[in-house]
């Protein structure tokens, strides 16, 4: 019975392992680009995220990480020079923004210049959804829960 001691003794010890090796949280989400400065002018004023801070990476990358509201994950922006042209797949990502009242915050979009790719949806769960296409065609999705 001993052996069998053994292998539980293993096996909690692996447990703990496991448990110490896992991710701690999301901080950003890294997207490439071919026009950085079109970009960060979408989402500043589409969508008013913030410039947390701008920088050059070793490899000659220029990176600009953008604040979400409410939230410590923020989005990277990469332009690499010399690298080929950044073409999205049609829905291959997208990111998802919660908003308070889809209907108000597309007609500021409206207002801004900007128009709905699709939507505005209300899906199964009563929530309200929409899209905006980012430049280089990624989607952004806006979402209006339900008030519970």
């Amino acid at each position: 019975m001993l052996g069998g001691h053994a292998a539980e003794l293993r096996f909690l010890a692996v447990s703990a392992t496991l448990a110490r090796m896992t991710v701690k949280k999301l901080l950003h989400t890294r997207m490439r680009v071919n026009d950085i400065e079109r970009t960060v002018r979408f989402y500043e004023q589409a969508l008013g995220l913030k410039v947390s801070r701008r920088h050059t990476s070793p490899r000659g990358a220029q990176l600009v990480f953008l604040q979400t509201p409410n939230s410590d994950e923020e989005i990277e922006l990469c332009q690499l020079p010399g690298s080929p042209s950044v073409q999205v797949q049609a829905d291959l990502m997208h990111l998802a923004f919660e908003v308070d009242d889809l209907a108000a915050f597309a007609a500021e979009l409206k207002r801004k210049g900007f128009a709905l790719s699709d939507g505005p949806t209300q899906t199964s769960s009563g929530s309200v959804i929409a899209f905006i296409d980012a430049p280089e065609g990624y989607e952004v999705e806006l979402i209006q829960r339900t008030k519970a």
